[in-house]
């Protein structure tokens, strides 16, 4: 086996202590090992001490090395060469847009509740059993002050309901609405749902949804796809970082979650989903409650335009710290691409036009920038996707992020990674490729959960706090103004201030997806003068329960699940009682539960009519 290595005997020779321990590596291992010379990575074997000593832990390293190689598109020769590329762009400063002009991409804006917004509702509801969603999951709740994974936190505390149910019970009634539309008979689809984990998420997330009976999902719709991480990188040379502890182990850090893409691609789920007639592929995150209110329409979006790639978005005020999709065009080969770019990067490419001279500003009649907000939700369409990915083999545009000691750039302060992220997808399409976008209001859309108490404390006035009390309160606000909107009579919200945060507290409504997938359904169950005070408390579960005049100030339960099948659950009249009230917690009191703390507020249940 060692005259295999011979081959390239000036490179090998330089390592004479590799050579002397060749007998412990498979074949495969060796041409491993010959690479990795070749691109200059003598250092990870020059410490490596005579055969018979510490044999298990050269075996360990190569094992890893196996495993990096064989889980990053074209193996650790592509990792390394791509990282000396985008380093040598970092240390020369290379802005990756130059040579690329901004303009505003095509794309629809929608508005909540009107006509055009419940024709495309509709058609998504049509469409979405050829659908199949992916949540991207592979983070921890600890930049929240929570130690559980994010999935697992309530989306509120009314019911508790956690992220992860809320999705999986979308979902559930997207594919129930969805065969009402069907009229095919026999054995009913059910629609794929993947979550993409971590190391630091999978087996928690497979506990949480196995001790909660998939929360009502067949186990067999369900797919797990674990991401793995990736090299760390010492130098602008791409040498790979050993570990500071053990000198035959590789540093490693998470690679983004643009993985998503080539998971998929090397599960061979796409081409499953493709031989079952699926059109659709929607992705979306881990913390934001509200995302299931746009899928709908966004998906009737996707289908009446055709779109290969529609990002899901909101409107943005000018140079808010949030990205933007962005049409961007080459000035010499006339390349186009649709893609979000970071805000930190649109003003100044805009300002460099001369259409765009003072940068990102809001329109006059919209009070808006023409750049919308990405928010990572994306529909992707099948067909054109496994084309693209049977390309790219799943590979994602990356990026390289080096924290340099000083203004040289020859050295980093700490290892450094390559990284890519999941809505660069569109990066590699070809211009003809329909890429379009689909704003919704923030309201109705976006409210993610991403920032602990002390950090949301800080935002400037009039920012999106993006914390648990805020992202809790938007629920509250978007379900009073959908009912605002279907005829109810909803009282104003009163300002609090929960962990450092004024927010407003609207009526604590909330609902199973069941009962209000589509503004038409909610209208449908909503008839008479029905009102809801500010102090008042609604929960209703099941799908057919009818508010007929309803007058309710306290807190009513109307669980419509535990009926008949088809059996109509009617509620009206005055409810009166002495309801549930909000209680302030301090974040810093540890005698309280992580998940209420970092509200800073708990539901204390006082009086409630409860209608079974």
């Amino acid at each position: 086996m060692a005259s295999n290595l011979h081959i390239n005997g000036d490179v090998t020779s330089s390592v004479p202590n590799l050579e002397k321990n060749l007998h412990l590596l498979s074949p495969h291992q060796v041409e491993i090992a010959k690479t990795l010379l070749e691109l200059g990575q003598t250092h990870l074997f020059e410490h490596w001490a005579e055969p018979g000593v510490d044999d298990d832990e050269k075996r360990a390293l190569f094992d890893q090395l196996t495993l990096l190689n064989a889980n990053y598109p074209g193996g650790l020769e592509s990792y390394i060469k791509t990282a000396r590329e985008l380093l040598a762009d970092s240390k020369a400063g290379k802005n990756p847009f130059d040579e690329f002009t901004p303009s505003v991409p095509e794309g629809d804006i929608l508005t909540f509740g009107d006509d055009n917004f419940i024709k495309f509702e509709e058609t998504g509801i049509r469409e979405v059993e050829k659908a199949a969603f992916v949540l991207v999951a592979g983070g921890l709740g600890e930049r929240l002050g929570y130690n559980g994974i994010k999935v697992a936190l309530p989306r509120e505390t009314t019911t508790g309901t956690c992220f992860l149910q809320h999705y999986i019970e979308s979902v559930l009634a997207l594919q129930e609405a969805s065969y009402g539309y069907s009229l095919k008979q026999g054995k009913k689809k059910t629609i794929p749902f993947v979550i993409m984990t971590s190391d630091d998420t999978h087996s928690r997330t497979l506990h949480l949804l196995k001790s909660n009976s998939y929360f009502g999902m067949e186990p067999t719709q369900v797919k797990l796809l674990k991401q793995e991480k990736v090299a760390c990188l010492d130098d602008n040379e791409a040498r790979l970082a050993l570990d500071s502890h053990n000198k035959y182990r590789i540093q490693t850090k998470p690679h983004g979650h643009g993985d998503v893409h080539s998971l998929l691609f090397s599960s061979g789920l796409l081409n499953v989903w493709h031989g079952a007639g699926l059109r659709w592929v929607l992705f979306f995150q881990d913390t934001n409650g509200l995302l299931f209110n746009a899928i709908p329409a966004a998906i009737g979006v996707s289908a009446t335009r055709q779109y290969e790639v529609n990002s899901i978005a909101v409107p943005r005020k000018a140079k808010e710290a949030i990205g933007g999709i962005t049409r961007l065009s080459h000035v010499n080969d006339g390349r186009t691409m649709v893609i979000n770019v970071e805000y930190n990067q649109l003003d100044p490419l805009l300002r460099a036009t001369t259409e765009h001279p003072d940068g990102d500003v809001n329109c006059e009649t919209t009070g808006y920038s023409p750049f919308p907000g990405n928010i990572n939700q994306l529909i992707l369409e099948l067909g054109p996707y496994i084309e693209e990915l049977t390309k790219t083999k799943g590979g994602i545009k990356e990026f390289v992020n080096p924290k340099y000691k000083d203004a040289s750039k020859t050295s980093f302060k700490s290892s450094t990674r390559l990284e890519c992220m999941m809505q660069d997808y569109p990066k590699t399409l070809p211009s003809t490729a329909r890429v379009g976008f689909t704003v919704m209001d923030a309201w109705f859309a976006y409210a993610p959960v991403k920032n602990n108490p002390e950090d949301a404390a800080k935002v400037p006035k009039g920012n999106p706090y993006h914390s648990a009390t805020s992202g809790e309160m938007a629920i509250y606000r978007a379900n009073s103004l959908v009912l605002r909107k279907a005829g109810v009579y909803i009282a104003d919200p009163v300002p609090e201030v929960f962990n450092g945060q004024e927010v407003e507290v609207w009526p604590r409504i909330t609902w199973k997806p069941q009962w209000g997938l589509t503004f038409s359904d909610i209208k449908k169950k909503i008839s008479g003068s029905c009102s809801i005070s500010q102090r008042s408390t609604m929960i209703v579960k099941g799908r057919n329960v009818f508010m007929e005049g309803l007058s309710l100030d306290g807190a009513l339960v109307i669980d419509g699940d535990v009926v008949e099948e088809d059996a109509e659950v009617r509620i009206g009249g005055s409810v009166q009682n002495k309801g549930w009230t909000i209680e302030k917690v301090d974040y810093k009191d540890t005698s309280v539960a992580e998940e209420l703390r970092i509200r800073g507020f708990r539901i204390k249940r006082v009086e409630q009519l409860e209608k079974n």
